[in-house]
């Protein structure tokens, strides 16, 4: 879980690719840095994340059998909401629970 400001987005074969300012992590499995690139299994855009846009994301990390592919992807099932102050205090205080 992280809050993010998409820098850009480009459509690569039947996903979308979008370059990410990691601003804050909240919680974070693997390491990230201050620009990642989050890939979405989809080209409709959905979620739709704007140019310029600050969001609360959950995504996960993706690691092909192979283990030539280590990505972060945002799933069907992961999340994504505009970033907020009161976003930013409600995961502040879960992660006190967590």
């Amino acid at each position: 879980v992280f809050q993010g400001r998409i820098l850009a987005r480009r459509l690569v074969g039947q996903e979308t690719r979008y370059e990410v300012e990691v601003k804050t992590p909240y919680r974070h499995r693997f390491p990230l840095v201050s620009r990642e690139y989050m890939w979405v299994p989809n080209t409709c855009d959905c979620p739709p994340l704007r140019e310029g846009g600050e969001y609360l994301l959950m995504a996960r990390r993706h690691v092909n059998y192979e283990r030539t592919l280590n990505r972060i992807l945002l799933q069907d099932d992961g999340y994504a909401r505009p970033w907020t102050p009161r976003e930013h205090r409600l995961v502040r205080e879960a992660a006190r629970h967590c």
